[in-house]
């Protein structure tokens, strides 16, 4: 089973430093080189380890709320999700419903070797419901843990696509809030752009809703009309989902700790996590360890 993990910055500058403060250290030998490596790989360690350990903590510690008691703040919620106001976004690969989707486009080169040529994401909140009632979940900023990949080759083109679809069961760490008015945090802008871009992805149906004079192109004219379109749908589904006099909404915390959604068991999620913690807690130890025998060679 693949998986994707949309990690955070550090998450992916760790490794690649660790790994070329390794070679630096072998390449050197010694000297200040060999020094330079090697308090690299003490600095990344440790840094990678608390992280690690810090985010195993979080999932671990604390407990699962429902939506409709929920404590304002950071939260646990499980359930399972849904489109807001019943309209999912449409895969751009095969036009399907999704929740969200992440698609990595790659084309084959002479060698037979896949260059990466683009990495679309899905920014539309959608809802995760469960008995107590929903809650919006806004996915930006957000690290998907996410099980379901789908491969699709066409001529030279790979399309790798990692998605949510409505009834997933789901696992969101973040920070919950409950708005009592309309105020804000969808940005129509953005979800016009993702509603076109849906449309874009199945032409036929986009060309039975638009083309009006049967060419079998959308022109300008035509383009501006199905924008006032997504418009004014977007505008419908976001007075849908604030209609109710309390909106619950969990998005990315303020103090930046981790915001995860998941359709994993959170159980397995923290195992991982251990798991880093223990290699870069090694990583260190490991660098302490050849620092102290460099040391006492002469080596450094």
């Amino acid at each position: 089973m693949l998986v994707q993990l949309r990690h955070t910055p550090t998450d992916i500058v760790l490794p690649f430093v660790q790994f070329g403060a390794v070679v630096l250290a072998l390449s050197t030998g010694e000297g200040p080189g060999a020094a330079a490596g090697l308090g690299v790989l003490l600095v990344t360690g440790l840094v990678g380890w608390k992280r690690a350990l810090r985010h195993a903590r979080l999932i671990a510690d604390t407990p699962t709320s429902r939506i409709a008691s929920a404590a304002q703040g950071y939260t646990e919620l499980r359930g399972r999700g849904q489109p807001i106001g019943g309209t999912p976004v449409l895969s751009p690969v095969n036009g399907l419903p999704v929740l969200w989707y992440r698609v990595l486009v790659e084309e084959r080169q002479r060698d037979g070797k896949w260059k990466r040529e683009s990495l679309d994401e899905s920014h539309a909140s959608f809802l995760l419901e469960d008995a107590s009632g929903p809650c919006v979940v806004d996915p930006e900023g957000a690290d998907l843990m996410i099980r379901r990949c789908d491969i699709v080759h066409r001529d030279n083109m790979r399309y790798t696509q990692w998605s949510l679809i409505r009834h997933d069961r789901l696992y969101v760490l973040g920070d919950f809030a409950t708005l009592g008015s309309v105020n804000t945090d969808f940005d129509l802008s953005a979800q016009v752009r993702e509603l076109l871009a849906s449309w874009k992805a199945d032409q036929p149906g986009l060309l039975a809703r638009f083309d009006l004079d049967g060419n079998g192109q959308i022109d300008i004219r035509e383009w501006e009309l199905a924008r006032a379109q997504a418009r004014r749908e977007v505008r419908r589904l976001q007075a849908e989902a604030l209609a109710a006099p309390e909106l619950h909404v969990i998005r990315r915390p303020a103090d930046k700790r981790l915001f995860l959604i998941s359709d994993r068991d959170p159980e397995q999620i923290g195992r991982n996590y251990r798991w880093q913690a223990g290699f870069h807690a090694c990583v260190f130890l490991g660098a302490a360890a050849a620092g102290a025998w460099f040391v006492q060679i002469g080596v450094i």
